[in-house]
């Protein structure tokens, strides 16, 4: 099948999600423009703060939950069972779940005056679910956290050429916020200015040697975490992101126009036997791309407390995710055509990895236009959204580990967690307990939406739709867990037995804690109405 076609039918499908599902998720959450946001009622100038334009917050929520899982994730999916079904998950998913998710989660934290998903979780579930919770996202952040460090260290050191315009991002997002906030300069002058500087650092990058020892990198991506992440969101976190998310919409638009350019075939079988069931493991290998529990912790951990207006949490928690499935839609097209032939795929996946493929297919379809720029393009553009998730974990996990401890000096709670996150970057631990990253990433989607039901139920609105969908997610995640338990005692892997099982045991849990809680309410509704 030739590229374009897939293009245009996926472009059909986001355009419905955007312009009439969301418009009616709009209407269930009843966003009102005269009622203030928490960016206002509970402005800090650190944490809280309302982001100038809405361009600049939707900059900020695309970089971080995007970072490097749209793209990877759909490049192995594609490998295992073929791009025909990896596509139809990434455009259904993002436009019918993920959308949904991403959407609910933001709108219930601007109700709830900007609390974390988990912190939302003591009121509308129960206080044992709400430490429950939050005591698990903030070990799946931990494990985020010296992943990244490790990955974005590991990529300095295998292609230096990316460092000087990855770090060099860093000062020029400051001059940028001095000159939007403080001097109140033209945003449009400023964003020019800022993207230029940052060509010029792609230049200066083919040029500067670095240093390529990986302990290094690892200390100071570290530091800079600990620095990024406790800065006034104004200064680095807003115009870096706003900046970074620039530098990917360049890239997903010459990718879709070298595809527009070239028409390529799709040169990956549309289907590929193997002996790993479509059904529940596809959904879980895609993640990021289609539905992804990470987004609401963006969503509700930073997202919330810099909007500005209601009415535009629509266009940053829906429409990002939709543009995030045009990403992985991207990444999954760039491979599918750019790479010749499916043994030439598995090979290059096996000697450098997903990355490396995606630079490769990406380099192969934009050649028509950036002329042997594509590959540095593709992996400046992973690493910089590496970066961008790196920080915004680090400031989710602050909040999360405030809400646990009560302890609110966010000097102290930063150093602590990216302590631990570097004990598990430097000893590679990290590598037992990844593999079980997936199935954790999605059931924090599924409590998501335990708690977005049981505020919904709580407001007496029509809960039908995202029970079903709920229920799909809970399913699906509960039974790719099941069948992993039983593929780690086969093969002897006790550390992800017991992570699996443990998991397994939270998701009951939840479970329970939930329908409780929900058939409390219902009685209780049912007994005022007689």
């Amino acid at each position: 099948m030739n590229s374009v076609l897939v293009v245009v039918f996926s472009s059909l499908v986001f355009l419905f999600g955007i312009s009439v599902y969301a418009n009616k998720l709009e209407k269930l959450f009843e966003l009102r423009s005269s009622e203030k946001t928490p960016a206002y009622t509970r402005y800090d100038g650190i944490d809280y703060v309302p982001a100038k334009n809405w361009l600049i917050l939707f900059g900020h929520h695309f970089s971080s939950i995007a970072g490097a899982a749209p793209i990877v994730g759909p490049i192995i999916a594609v490998s295992i069972w073929g791009w025909f079904p990896v596509a139809v998950w990434i455009v259904l998913g993002s436009v019918f779940i993920g959308g949904l998710h991403d959407f609910s989660a933001l709108c219930i934290s601007v109700k709830k005056d900007g609390e974390t998903i988990g912190q939302i979780a003591k009121d509308v579930i129960s206080y044992k679910a709400r430490s429950v919770f939050s005591f698990f996202i903030l070990l799946t952040l931990l494990l985020v956290i010296s992943v990244f460090v490790y990955l974005c260290a590991k990529t300095f050191v295998t292609d230096p050429h990316i460092v000087i315009p990855s770090l060099g991002l860093i000062p020029v997002a400051l001059i940028c916020g001095i000159f939007i906030y403080k001097l109140k300069k033209n945003q449009f002058k400023v964003t020019i200015f800022g993207l230029l500087l940052l060509f010029l650092l792609i230049l200066a990058g083919r040029i500067v040697s670095v240093c390529e020892r990986l302990e290094v990198w690892i200390i100071l991506l570290l530091v800079y975490a600990f620095f990024a992440s406790t800065a006034p969101v104004h200064l680095l976190l807003q115009p870096r992101d706003y900046l970074s998310a620039y530098l990917l919409f360049f890239g997903i638009a010459t990718g879709y126009t070298g595809i527009f350019l070239s028409h390529p075939e799709i040169h990956i079988p549309s289907f590929i036997k193997t002996e790993y069931p479509l059904w529940p493991f596809l959904f879980v290998t895609v993640a990021c791309g289609a539905v992804s529990g990470f987004h609401s912790l963006i969503a509700t951990g930073t997202t919330s407390k810099q909007l500005a207006n209601q009415m535009d949490a629509k266009k940053i928690g829906y429409g990002a995710m939709i543009l995030e499935g045009a990403l992985a839609l991207l990444s999954l097209l760039c491979i599918a055509s750019g790479i010749k032939d499916y043994r030439m795929l598995k090979e290059v996946i096996s000697k450098g990895g997903p990355i490396l493929v995606f630079s490769k297919g990406f380099g192969a379809v934009t050649s028509p236009i950036l002329r042997g720029f594509g590959e540095t393009i593709a992996v400046v553009i992973l690493n910089t959204f590496i970066l961008t998730t790196l920080d915004t974990a680090t400031r989710i996990s602050r909040h999360v580990f405030s809400e646990l401890t009560g302890i609110k000096n966010r000097f102290i709670t930063t150093a602590f967690i990216l302590g631990l996150a570097g004990i598990l970057s430097f000893s590679g631990k990290w590598r037992l307990i990844w593999p079980a990253f997936g199935a954790s990433n999605q059931l924090l989607a599924v409590f998501t939406f335990f708690v977005v039901t049981g505020w919904l139920f709580s407001k007496k609105k029509k809960i039908k739709l995202i029970l079903s969908l709920t229920t799909f997610v809970f399913l699906t995640t509960f039974s790719s867990l099941f069948l992993q338990i039983l593929t780690y005692i086969k093969k002897t892997q006790y550390i992800l037995f017991s992570i699996s099982a443990i998991l397994l045991i939270l998701s009951l849990f939840l479970l329970v804690e939930s329908l409780r809680k929900i058939i409390k309410k219902w009685v209780l509704q049912k007994g005022a109405d007689l």
